[in-house]
């Protein structure tokens, strides 16, 4: 794609890096077969190539963005399956978020919007403030029907309703500032785990599994103080200063680790943050302070399968004749481009996997997503839901908190983190979804 960018634009470093991804584009319009918002509504502007021609005119002319362009950036999930069907290798992830930001920096949404995602960005990544709204949640639950009737923002808030768990979960008994011994059995390894800001709220019971499983495979845990927030929820929203505060405390937190005693790896359950996480090199190449140190712990950073993997887990018969179908998740198959580690680790345990159809489409969750654009959110989950029906599963299982919420709501079967099979299959005890049901 031609550009016309000034000089004095591209002494910018994110200009030029925003260029530098545009020139990539050749145009052919492969990554409109695989977007989820274009296969829905059918608009050329909202597929990558249209937003990509908005974001190209709205940075060249270094203009505020207008109405039109925030619609369609909006409307984007940031489930990356273009980045993995271009063929010219176009870092489409690295543009939107650069657009994203000079949207909130240029752009004045109307106050609703405003207070809401202000809203969102104070509650969802401090874990005391979420546990709050999710117990007050409970008594709004019965109110989303009259919400639904006040227009945008009242449909947005019965959404963030709907995704509420009918009750509150147990306190998780993970704290920060714990190392936990694995039992009686040869080291394997010592690791940090991201305990996360939503996840511990939402379903500490998955990171638990994940330390028990860990536990007796003789791996070290480390829940360093002062981790918290990977940043992305912030990130997504444009508000890149509240992001990259999140993300130099958690480089912080980690470097102390991995100074005090090193770390194999640093290890995420929540796939969504670990895309973000694998990207802090790149989100801080520019601090003098803190590219060095980002760097090293992106390359640190994996997904929990991606190091169970590596442990070689033994073969066993699962604890129950169940079939799977396994939702890769988008930030897990696009963003961080593991995709086979998963299914061959259930396969391993003894359990029937199946893949879903239209795997490659997103579930609607995609952060806030699903509450800032819920009837694109409900349409992409009813579709999910339809193609997880066609394999005929006992149980859903994925590696992301965001889709386990949004599958859940409305899932006739049980909806399962991957590691929480896994600790079943090895020991532990059935995940409580598959128990109580």
């Amino acid at each position: 794609m031609q550009t016309n960018f000034s000089l004095a634009q591209l002494a910018d470093p994110d200009t030029a890096e925003a260029e530098s991804i545009l020139r990539t584009c050749v145009h052919c319009g492969f990554c409109t077969a695989t977007c989820p918002t274009f296969v829905l509504l059918g608009d050329e502007l909202d597929s990558p190539r249209g937003r990509i021609y908005l974001i190209k005119e709205m940075l060249e002319a270094d203009r505020p963005a207008d109405a039109e362009t925030v619609l369609h950036v909006d409307r984007c999930l940031s489930c990356l399956s273009c980045m993995t069907t271009c063929p010219s290798g176009v870092h489409y992830m690295h543009l939107v978020d650069h657009a994203r930001a000079h949207v909130e920096e240029t752009y004045v949404r109307p106050l609703p919007d405003r207070l809401l995602r202000a809203l969102l960005v104070a509650m969802l990544p401090d874990r005391s403030r979420f546990r709050a709204a999710l117990a007050l949640a409970l008594f709004g639950k019965p109110f989303a029907p009259l919400l639904d009737r006040l227009g945008p923002t009242g449909r947005r808030l019965a959404a963030m309703l709907r995704l509420a768990p009918a009750k509150a979960a147990a306190p998780s008994v993970l704290v920060p500032g714990r190392t936990i011994a694995p039992a009686a059995v040869p080291a394997r390894g010592r690791v940090a785990l991201l305990t996360g800001c939503a996840q511990p709220g939402l379903r500490p019971e998955i990171n638990e599994a994940t330390v028990r499983l860990l536990g007796r495979l003789g791996v070290t845990v480390v829940l360093p103080p002062g981790e918290g927030c990977c940043g992305s929820l912030a990130h997504h929203m444009g508000r890149e200063a509240v992001a990259l505060t999140a993300v130099r405390r958690n480089v912080d937190a980690w470097t102390a680790v991995i100074e005090d005693g090193g770390l194999d790896a640093i290890l995420v359950t929540a796939s969504g943050c670990g895309t973000t996480i694998k990207d802090y090199g790149h989100m801080l190449r520019g601090d003098p302070a803190y590219a060095a140190k980002a760097a090293r712990v992106s390359a640190l950073a994996r997904d929990v399968t991606e190091y169970l993997s590596g442990l070689a887990l033994p073969a066993v018969t699962a604890p129950a004749p169940l079939t799977v179908a396994y939702h890769s998740a988008c930030s897990m198959q696009h963003g961080q481009r593991v995709r086979e580690e998963p299914k061959a680790l259930l396969r391993r345990a003894g359990f029937t996997v199946r893949d879903v159809p239209e795997g490659h489409l997103c579930c609607g969750s995609a952060g806030t997503y699903n509450i800032l654009q819920p009837e694109i959110a409900t349409r992409l989950r009813d579709r999910k839901l339809a193609n997880v029906a066609r394999v005929a599963p006992d149980v859903i299982a994925t590696g992301n908190i965001g889709c386990i919420t949004q599958l859940g709501a409305a899932a006739p079967v049980p909806v399962v983190h991957t590691v929480e099979l896994l600790d079943w299959a090895h020991g532990g005890p059935a995940p409580a979804e598959i128990a109580t049901r």
